[in-house]
């Protein structure tokens, strides 16, 4: 059996997904992310939190749209403070339907403030403001209506119950 040279046994396919990343710095970036067509985790195309929160090093790849087209960058995980998605990558989280929605406003380091809701994952007793305080990853899911946000935890100041809109 012949294969193409330009192709190799190990190549991911990757599919894009449309996002704008806000910085720290105040820049906003449209553009894709890149995400396997399958992931390791769970059912279906990989995520963009999976990617944010799993990845072990600094930086990870987007690709930009701008007055001249498009081109990949390396963005800090740091220095991005939010991630709007096209898609509500959330809502294909196993257990989304059962976890515990809690109403939440976040004034982020950017002087932004964010309400919406958030998805707690954790047993009946566990499932309070403070559980989801503590989770491990840096990146979380928050709703506002049809849109999702990917907060980073390391620029939410402070973080507040709100009742139910």
């Amino acid at each position: 059996m012949r294969t193409d040279p330009a192709t190799s046994e190990f190549r991911v396919e990757k599919e894009r997904i449309d996002a704008i990343i806000t910085l720290a710095n105040g820049d906003s970036a449209p553009g894709h992310f890149f995400v396997a067509a399958a992931s390791a985790h769970t059912a279906g195309p990989e995520r963009v939190g999976e990617l944010l929160n799993a990845e072990p090093g600094e930086f990870f790849p987007f690709e930009t749209l701008d007055g001249h087209g498009t081109r990949t960058v390396m963005y800090s995980r740091h220095h991005v403070v939010m991630v709007a998605l096209a898609d509500n990558e959330a809502r294909r989280d196993p257990g989304y339907d059962v976890a515990t929605e809690r109403f939440v406003s976040l004034l982020l380091t950017n002087g932004e403030r964010v309400i919406g809701s958030i998805r707690i994952y954790r047993p009946e007793g566990r499932d309070r403001l403070s559980d989801w305080a503590r989770h491990a990853d840096g990146f979380r899911y928050i709703e506002i209506g049809e849109t999702t946000l990917l907060i980073n935890i390391a620029h939410v100041i402070e973080v507040s119950e709100v009742p139910r809109p």
